[in-house]
């Protein structure tokens, strides 16, 4: 209540209706003209008073500042227009290609299938953090959260450090490991520190939907190069761009594609960061959860030149509400990065890192990691049953032997965005593989997500999605499928 009388005086104040140095009745008489207690009135004026737009004088009442500036206080009449119209605040060239349309990140409304890169939020161990949680923050007492490390916890730091160890083959310390809120944030620190503007940049097409723009705001050169059944083709980098000051990879599970880079080439795109003086960001985002064969170690553990950066999240393995990520940063590279992240945002929120050192110290965290891969497993199972039965040959399923997500290649013809556009009419999310390319694709296909929906819920989303795409796979014709080498897995 006091909110409203509040607006209702300062709105009358900024049209005119009631003038400068006019006075204002007793916050009794207009307590009992608007039907309100008093005390309502009171904490209004009090606002007004604070904010300069009233002041009071003692034994004569309340007045409206004479102070406001004439244009705040001058009225239009309908329809005007003003004068002179205020010119627009400068936007970078960059920035003025942004809208809300090109944010590579929105997602809003309900959790729908096949939303990718999303864990099974349903199975969150929410007793067992909470404990954590609680634990954590009884023991922060006086300074203890704020009296940190720029690089996180000590104690998380080392668990990290163990786990990519024992998990992932990474060789590092807990010096080396810097905790962040997201892996986006590791990769604009790394590309500030190792990219000038007009350096060139190796990436990957299609490619993870976050590094372009970032990129493409420092000013860097974009090489895309193109992912076929061995990965990233290191060969066309070489041969397009030799002089790159920066690769951005995904070795473990190529994102989008799934695909995993064959040793031939992490030796070949080692030797050539070495050789050249650049630098390899190794985004290992869901490398956790392979269901055929051993999980594949991390590039980092075979780069002897201090060339890699390795980055992972804890949004795929546990939640994407923790924002925890990590990186781990070569020595050479070390106290600049830790400069830079002290520059930009000084440190990570050290409360939830406090918890996630107590839920990986204690076993939780592999335990949790244990049962996740089976889940999804599972789920999995479900979605691969489910686009046999239901879509028959008309689709190819790739990259579906490790992560969250799998991709459908689509019939040669068929416009996946419009294939994306008849989903959506049935309440099913793809990510179309076109959105996700910087050169136009041989081939359409569709980014799946599985891992955070119930089996029974996969099977009815890929009946819908049989509905949906019959028209469209009618229209792309029945003759057997090639697909381009190029972009094959």
């Amino acid at each position: 209540m006091h909110r409203a009388a509040y607006d209702a005086l300062r709105a009358a104040i900024l049209e005119g209706r009631l003038k400068p140095g006019g006075r204002l009745p007793s916050t009794r008489d207009l307590a009992q003209q608007l039907g309100v207690a008093r005390g309502t009135v009171v904490a209004a004026f009090e606002q007004l008073a604070a904010e300069g737009y009233i002041v009071g004088r003692r034994g004569s009442g309340t007045f409206v500042s004479r102070d406001l500036p004439d244009a705040w206080l001058k009225v239009k009449p309908p329809g005007a227009e003003r004068r002179a119209r205020p010119r627009a605040p400068h936007l970078s060239r960059w920035a003025a290609g942004l809208d809300g349309s090109s944010n590579p990140f929105g997602r809003s409304g309900a959790l729908r299938p096949f939303a990718a890169h999303l864990p099974a939020l349903d199975v969150f161990p929410h007793e067992v953090w909470s404990r954590m949680v609680s634990r954590a923050a009884r023991r922060a007492v006086g300074t203890r959260l704020a009296d940190i490390d720029i690089r996180g916890v000590r104690a998380l730091r080392e668990a990290i450090a163990e786990h990519l160890r024992v998990a992932r083959g990474v060789s590092c310390s807990a010096e080396q490991v810097i905790v962040m809120p997201s892996v986006q944030q590791a990769l604009d620190i790394t590309a500030r520190l190792v990219l000038d503007p007009g350096d060139r940049a190796w990436m990957e097409d299609p490619g993870y939907v976050g590094v372009r723009p970032l990129l493409e705001c420092l000013g860097a050169e974009l090489v895309p190069l193109p992912i076929d059944g061995g990965g990233l083709d290191v060969a066309a980098g070489i041969e397009r761009a030799p002089d790159a000051r920066f690769a951005y990879v995904t070795p473990a599970h190529q994102a989008p594609l799934g695909v995993t880079l064959s040793i031939e080439r992490r030796l070949a795109l080692l030797d050539w960061a070495a050789a050249h003086g650049a630098w390899i960001f190794e985004d290992d985002y869901d490398s956790e959860f392979r269901y055929e064969g051993r999980p594949l170690a991390a590039l980092q553990g075979l780069d002897g030149a201090g060339v890699v950066i390795h980055a992972g999240s804890f949004s795929k393995t546990m939640s994407p509400a923790l924002r925890l990520a990590y990186v781990v940063v070569p020595d050479a590279l070390l106290d600049r990065f830790v400069t830079a992240k002290s520059v930009l945002d000084r440190f990570t929120p050290p409360l939830a890192q406090a918890a996630l050192a107590e839920f990986m110290g204690e076993g939780h965290f592999v335990s949790h990691l244990r049962r996740m891969r089976e889940l999804y497993a599972e789920r999995r199972a479900a979605l691969l049953e489910a686009i046999a039965s239901e879509l028959g040959g008309a689709v190819e399923v790739i990259g579906s032997n490790a992560g969250l997500d799998l991709c459908v290649w689509l019939p040669p013809g068929v416009d996946d965005r419009a294939a994306a556009s008849a989903l959506a009419a049935h309440s099913v999310v793809a990510t179309p593989l076109s959105l996700l390319a910087i050169r136009p694709l041989q081939r359409g296909g569709l980014l799946l997500g599985f891992a955070a929906f119930k089996s029974a819920r996969l099977r009815a989303s890929v009946e819908a999605m049989g509905a949906a795409l019959a028209p469209h796979l009618r229209a792309g014709g029945s003759a057997p499928h090639r697909v381009c080498p190029r972009i094959s897995c």
